[in-house]
């Protein structure tokens, strides 16, 4: 399969008429192969415009929301981003192609193993994959500028938007248990407050760990 056409597909058919417009994340995903961080047995639709399974209930991200969120969190190539979810490794690399640093926060062990495994073959060694649970983001090396969710939450916990440093910019998909869509959203940190705004709707499945408690009713 020549895959290099498929991911110019992807960008002219999927990202482009999607008013994703930087020129740094098309460069970024025009040249990372994201049919190596896909199964091998999912390799041949890497390029598909829908969540990617990648095993254990988890998910690659459709790559025009992906694209989509990392445009509105303008990633400028000094900043250090906390991404949540490391998954394949797929969005981690992206954001490494865009920032300085990027720290990962994952709670599956044998996910970020083979993740880091990718990026190292990729020679991508900006990414460190911290193992730790994911709702609890990781406050050791906090302030960051951007915060990345990695997949669906239903709501972003404050504890992690505590992490955001002054000005940092936080994105995410916002799931709605009554609907299959969700919103994608962006919160950004002034004064010690934090604003959000809705972005587009997208239909990103959820990461675990993160599912809101039941309201205890009489």
């Amino acid at each position: 399969m020549d895959f290099a056409a498929a991911r110019r597909n992807m960008i002219d058919c999927q990202v482009l008429p999607n008013r994703v417009t930087d020129e740094r994340i098309i460069a970024a995903m025009e040249d990372m192969p994201r049919e190596v961080f896909a199964p091998e047995s999912k390799r041949a639709i890497a390029y598909v415009d829908e969540a990617l399974p990648i095993g254990g209930g988890r998910y690659m991200m459709e790559p025009m929301v992906t694209a989509r969120l990392l445009q509105a969190a303008h990633i400028g190539p000094d900043d250090v981003v906390l991404c949540i979810g490391c998954g394949s490794g797929y969005a981690p690399a992206l954001l490494a192609k865009l920032a300085n640093t990027v720290v990962v926060v994952e709670s599956d062990k044998a996910m970020a193993s083979q993740a880091q495994e990718t990026l190292a073959g990729l020679g991508i060694d900006t990414v460190a994959v911290i193992d730790g649970k994911m709702a609890n983001g990781y406050p050791k090396q906090a302030p960051y500028d951007v915060i990345f969710f990695n997949g669906g939450v239903p709501k972003v916990p404050e504890k992690i938007e505590k992490q955001l440093a002054e000005g940092g910019r936080l994105v995410a998909v916002r799931s709605n248990p009554d609907n299959a869509l969700g919103t994608a959203v962006l919160a950004v940190r002034y004064d010690d407050v934090v604003s959000s705004r809705d972005l587009f709707d997208a239909g990103t499945p959820d990461l675990p760990g993160f599912e809101l408690e039941a309201a205890f009713s009489f």
